[in-house]
């Protein structure tokens, strides 16, 4: 890992960030989706160069862009689009009002709590709910579900205006967004303001040893500042004095971590499976500096494939299109300096982005329907993590003999159905 000339302050021990973990240039905001005018206007490229704390191993991204204008009132991801996602929804409040035995006298807060797609199901239980969400279109969309929403950034202020004018929560939810707070610090103690003595906070996150084990490269970008290890996710939380007690290994966004965490001075021992879990990193380099290195030279190995691949495909005169438009594709298809030349189109289910360009790429979006009109030899899967749902939607595609490609962990070509699985490289 070679050393930059950054002394950027750690955002749990203030230690200066010296240590690359690896830079993938400079890119454009990930969710900054173009309309037609602007994509004929320049835009702005921000660095993807991602430190490694050499004291307590965070690795982290510098706040390049301010987190209040990446997350403004027309932000472009809403989780409702997701079938997979509100199924994962669904079943994770039904395992938390039976674990926490939550009824009509408990409350539940979520921050970042987006279109409301999670906290309708606590609401239909009958279970009293809150959302924090800073974006005012999503938050709009969950009022309109009936979802009685705080349009605000978490800090320790506005933690302790909401708990002091609602109630301290028996349940706070943070899903995918631990990673998206800059201030670490202040996020946690607003997390902490938030929960009753004894309640419970629930987050999850993508594990960096997923990341690095899958080369999931493209899940970098300027809105995720952090990515944890259990360890890093255990010296986070306690700044604002929180303890980790147990731990979940899921297989959402490519491998996540769902912490259960509560207030030190209330919290008994940590669980077998965090005592487990913390062994398994250790044993795999994840508690020392030198346990990180290599990630870099695995993703030139992701991008030269795929370059590869799409070059081939032009020369034979084969057509090659994508399959959505998520922040991860953008950070892949800007690494890459693949254009509309190589990749003529994308489309996504989220109809706020049909008609539109992707950042830096500037890719056309088109609706799903594009695909089948253009019966394209392949089809780019982007959200790679939503592989099953999304090899199921594309079952059509083998009609005219049409593949997915996949390009992470490493390219993969398979035939569409229901699980895209029996690749070939």
């Amino acid at each position: 890992m070679p050393e930059s000339s950054a002394s950027l302050p750690c955002r749990i021990c203030g230690a200066p960030l010296t240590t690359t973990f690896v830079d993938l240039g400079a890119s454009p905001p990930c969710e900054a989706i173009l309309t037609r005018e602007e994509s004929e206007r320049g835009e702005s490229a921000y660095p993807l160069h991602v430190r490694i704390c050499d004291e307590c191993l965070l690795v982290q991204l510098p706040e390049v862009i301010p987190a209040e204008e990446i997350f403004t009132d027309e932000y472009a991801y809403f989780s409702s689009f997701s079938t997979s996602w509100i199924e994962h929804a669904r079943r994770y409040a039904e395992a938390m009002i039976e674990r926490l035995e939550l009824g009509p006298s408990s409350f539940v807060v979520e921050v970042a709590s987006n279109d409301g797609y999670l906290l309708r199901h606590f609401r239909d239980a009958g279970i009293p709910c809150l959302g924090v969400e800073p974006t005012a279109n999503t938050a709009a969309a969950a009022r309109e579900q009936g979802i009685e929403t705080e349009v605000v950034f978490l800090g320790e202020a506005t933690g302790t205006d909401i708990a002091t004018r609602h109630r301290r929560a028996d349940l706070v939810v943070a899903n995918n967004v631990y990673a998206h707070v800059p201030d670490l610090a202040d996020f946690t103690k607003g997390l902490a303001a938030l929960l009753a003595p004894t309640g419970t906070l629930t987050m999850e996150f993508p594990h960096l040893a997923r990341l690095i084990d899958e080369r999931q490269y493209d899940t970098i970008y300027h809105e995720h500042f952090q990515y944890y290890t259990l360890l890093t996710a255990q010296r986070a939380v306690a700044l604002g004095g929180l303890t980790v007690v147990d731990v979940d290994e899921l297989s959402t966004h490519g491998g996540s971590l769902r912490i259960y965490c509560q207030h030190a001075d209330a919290a008994g021992e940590p669980s077998a499976a965090v005592t487990e879990l913390l062994a398994r990193e250790e044993a795999a380099g994840l508690h020392s500096l030198a346990g990180h290195a290599g990630f870099e030279e695995a993703v030139r190995v992701v991008k030269r494939d795929l370059l590869r691949f799409l070059l081939d495909a032009q020369e034979q005169g084969e057509r090659v299109v994508g399959y959505g438009a998520p922040g991860k594709g953008n950070t892949l298809l800007n690494h890459c300096g693949i254009r509309p030349d190589l990749l003529e189109f994308t489309v996504d289910r989220n109809h706020h982005k049909h008609g539109k360009f992707l950042p830096g790429s500037r890719i056309p979006v088109l609706p799903p329907e594009a695909i089948e009109a253009a019966r394209p030899d392949y089809v780019l899967v982007l959200p790679w993590n939503l592989r099953a749902e999304i090899s199921a939607q594309l079952h059509y595609v083998a009609d005219w003999g049409g593949q997915l490609v996949f390009a992470i962990p490493h390219l993969q070509i398979v035939e569409p159905g229901a699980s895209g699985e029996g690749a070939q490289s």
